[in-house]
């Protein structure tokens, strides 16, 4: 298969996202408009070119703490039902836009609350604007599907509430829960009745791990917690050891990960910004695909990280020289993890992932 791929036929190629922020990607207009409808005056600048590019500088320095800084402003200005709807609904049509058809969109409901909100109507209004949003790319030829997680705040205490709203909302539309925030100081651990709880409800979740803090953090998810995934996972790389011969020997929680296929939702343009990795070139990614770990590739947070599915794609093929073969790898890969039934997955799979790739593939 021919290694030379255009960005416009991967952006064309089907994609799955399992790791997006709601909070980390909306329009720029979009925070402009709804900071001066809610009278929100926090903004560092109301010109949104130049906010655009506030965003992508003040989370681009290395420091995951400095990163999360940033989602100050935006979930500033999502403190109602209307403004929830109308991110939801724009993140569904992007995300399509930009050829994902399967995608699960994070955000904290806890977050939301500071207008009076309760949690239901928090979630509610998301799950309506993902509707909408779908609608939408229905409509414009370019279908995708959407399911919410809801993301509990590691150094807060509001976990089991969260837990429970996922559980009661699993049917209309959240397809499971997260923990995240700063992982230095604030272990998994600290929140196990939450998902102690969600095992025994047969509930999914994954945890944020192995990003901001190492092997330690990456242990815990998984074999205190019981993670269906882990939150990117780069630091798995700390116990993998490559001989000058470029053999790769795994410790132990590198070889249990690998051998249960616990899918590793991968950032690579965010996982640079935040000092997770030294360049996309030297990206963990890159090591682990090669060693056949359940690899995802994602964005994260697109506003914050400048990026989208097509530019994570367009990176990798440029890093690494991955093919078709590979990205459609990378995405049944997510299509396999996704928190939604076997026989869901299985049709996007066969009905519009492979089919898609075999069409890029025969323009030769």
């Amino acid at each position: 298969m021919t290694n030379s791929l255009t960005p416009e036929q991967l952006r064309r190629a089907p994609k799955a996202l399992l790791h997006d922020h709601l909070d980390g990607g909306v329009r720029p207009q979009t925070v402009v408009e709804l900071a001066l409808e809610h009278g929100y005056d926090g903004l560092p600048t109301t010109d949104v070119e130049g906010l655009s590019h506030w965003f992508f500088d003040a989370a681009n320095s290395g420091s995951l703490e400095r990163y999360l800084e940033t989602f100050a402003h935006t979930v500033g200005v999502m403190q109602t039902p209307a403004a929830l709807a109308r991110v939801a609904a724009e993140c569904a049509e992007d995300l399509a836009a930009d050829g994902v058809v399967y995608a699960e969109v994070r955000y904290a409901p806890e977050l939301h609350v500071e207008s009076g909100l309760t949690l239901p109507a928090v979630v509610e209004a998301v799950n309506e604007g993902f509707r909408e949003g779908e609608k939408r790319a229905a409509a414009a030829g370019t279908p995708i599907r959407v399911g919410a997680l809801l993301t509990a705040m590691r150094h807060a205490a509001r976990s089991m509430e969260i837990a429970e709203l996922a559980v009661r909302y699993r049917d209309d539309g959240v397809v499971g829960f997260d923990i995240a925030g700063a992982e230095a100081g604030h272990p998994p651990t600290r929140h196990l009745d939450a998902f102690e709880y969600l095992q025994r409800e047969n509930a999914h979740f994954t945890i944020h791990a192995g990003e901001g803090f190492g092997l330690p953090s990456i242990w815990q998810a998984i074999q205190w917690c019981g993670a269906d995934r882990l939150g990117h996972g780069v630091r798995i790389i700390d116990d993998i050891t490559v001989g000058a011969d470029g053999e790769a020997t795994l410790g132990r929680l590198a070889a249990y990960v690998r051998d249960k296929r616990i899918p590793l939702e991968m950032a690579p343009t965010s996982n640079v910004m935040t000092g997770a990795a030294t360049s996309i070139e030297e990206h963990p990614i890159g090591l682990l695909r090669r060693l056949h770990f359940r690899v995802t590739v994602n964005t994260d947070n697109r506003l914050m990280s400048g990026t989208s599915m097509t530019r994570e794609f367009v990176q990798l093929h440029e890093a690494f020289g991955y093919d078709l073969d590979d990205f459609r790898w990378f995405t049944v890969n997510a299509m396999k993890s996704a928190f939604i039934p076997f026989d869901e997955r299985l049709a996007l799979i066969d009905d519009v992932i492979k089919p898609g790739y075999a069409a890029i593939a025969a323009e030769g």
